[in-house]
């Protein structure tokens, strides 16, 4: 049975499942959930690659729906997946993005390299960002917490063990994107969590145009990579030494330099040199929903500080009509800012509405015991998706869905999310 014909039987819970409250018909959330978790699962068994659109297997992606993985396959299968982002890793420790089977001709016009390891494979790297080496970390570590299966650490790639090139890939960051003056990662510039820069038309490899800055996304990720790579290995004391002493600095420069205590919000850009946008767009008013979750993610944000980010995510959502907290961004960098034509205003990573980051937010407010709040985010999410019978990338404003269909990093965060809620019901 396909998730279609899934989401056609499962489809009426959303108006037969209703809970009455006065005269105002509810949605029963719990079934909604019940609906949309068994068509998640149907939907990760047809492999790893992230939507109908992409052939590539991504870390950032993958990371997102490995425990879902890890449920629905061999968990020999889900290590395989993993163990081949070891084979493509450089010599300085850098993790690609992805990995697709070997293109014929030209392929989708990335800069591809190839391995021995992995002949039947070719890989690429989007090198605006700053994500990849901490999104195998995790991923790594969410294997061995489903699985139990702490052997992988000790397989050996190239005469290197997992857990060798698990502390290689942190090292790169260190070695490669990290800023002395602020002691933080830097990336190109990005709309928030995205993978296109301003100054091109494609916008995924630094160039000689690029303007490299600072955000909160990718030092978050790497405060939870560097927490997992501690609690997963057995890393030697001089090692854990260096890590612990590296992500509290990291951690206390984040709240220095990328916290703004007067709107009680992330800057979105600490810029090394200059930056790509108009003096006439004001920059800093700018709200990051998803760098904010995964800071949230990460701790560091307090209770209160985490509703509070919660109420401005939702105050965002009203002022852009939007439908949902996976909005990505508010206000939008305005029309002309990116080359790209697709990162128009309400458009792509440039306010569209990601589910992959907003049910993110959910389990967030779940685990800091916001249930209220956690189902009222939730709801919107789980009746798009029995309404349009599937998974999709990203959403307009009016809830149009856009991208790929059968978006794996919707399917699972949004079942991670649904796990979390039944742990609390």
């Amino acid at each position: 049975m396909n998730i279609g014909t899934i989401a056609v039987l499962m489809g009426g819970l959303l108006i037969s499942n209703m809970a009455v409250v006065g005269q105002q018909p509810q949605p029963n959330i719990m079934a909604m959930a019940d609906s949309v978790k068994i068509m998640a699962e149907a939907l990760i068994k047809q492999g790893f690659n992230a939507g109908d659109g992409y052939g590539e297997v991504w870390i950032r992606d993958f990371n997102t729906f490995i425990d879902l993985a890890c449920k629905v396959h061999d968990k020999a299968l889900v290590r395989k997946s993993l163990i081949t982002f070891f084979q493509f890793q450089q010599d300085d420790g850098a993790i690609l993005d992805g990995y697709v089977p070997k293109p014929k001709g030209a392929g989708a016009g990335y800069n591809y390299y190839y391995t021995a390891l992995a002949p039947e494979y070719a890989g690429h790297k989007n090198t605006v960002e700053t994500d990849q080496e901490s999104s195998l970390v995790q991923a790594v570590a969410k294997y061995i917490r489903h699985t139990g299966d702490r052997s992988i650490l000790t397989d050996t790639v190239a005469a290197l063990t997992v857990q060798q090139r698990l502390e290689r890939a942190l090292q790169f960051l260190m070695n490669k994107r990290y800023n002395d003056r602020y002691g933080l990662l830097w990336g190109a510039t990005t709309a928030d969590w995205g993978d296109v820069q301003p100054e091109h038309d494609w916008g995924v490899e630094l160039n000689a145009d690029s303007h490299l800055a600072i955000d909160i996304y990718d030092n978050a990720l790497f405060v939870s990579a560097i927490n997992d790579y501690l609690d997963i290995t057995n890393a030697g004391s001089n090692q854990r030494r260096y890590w612990t002493k590296t992500r509290d600095e990291i951690k206390k420069n984040i709240r220095k330099h990328l916290w703004d205590p007067e709107k009680q919000k992330f800057r979105p850009h600490l810029y090394i040199t200059s930056s790509p946008f108009p003096a006439s767009f004001n920059e800093s008013e700018v709200y990051y929903h998803g760098g904010t979750t995964v800071a949230i993610e990460a701790g560091l944000l307090s209770k209160s500080e985490v509703l509070q980010a919660y109420k401005k995510m939702q105050e965002n959502v009203k002022r852009a009509n939007a439908a949902t907290i996976g909005l990505t961004l508010y206000p939008v960098y305005p029309a002309g800012s990116f080359k790209n034509k697709g990162m128009g205003p309400y458009s792509y990573q440039n306010g569209g509405d990601w589910t992959w980051f907003g049910a993110r937010m959910v389990t967030q407010l779940i685990r800091y015991n916001l249930l209220n709040e956690a189902r009222e985010a939730l709801t919107p999410m789980l009746s798009r998706v029995l309404k349009y019978k599937g998974f999709y990338e990203w959403y307009t404003p009016a809830n149009e869905p856009k991208g790929s269909a059968g978006f794996k990093g919707e399917a699972g965060v949004l079942w991670t999310a649904i796990i979390e809620l039944e742990k609390k019901s």
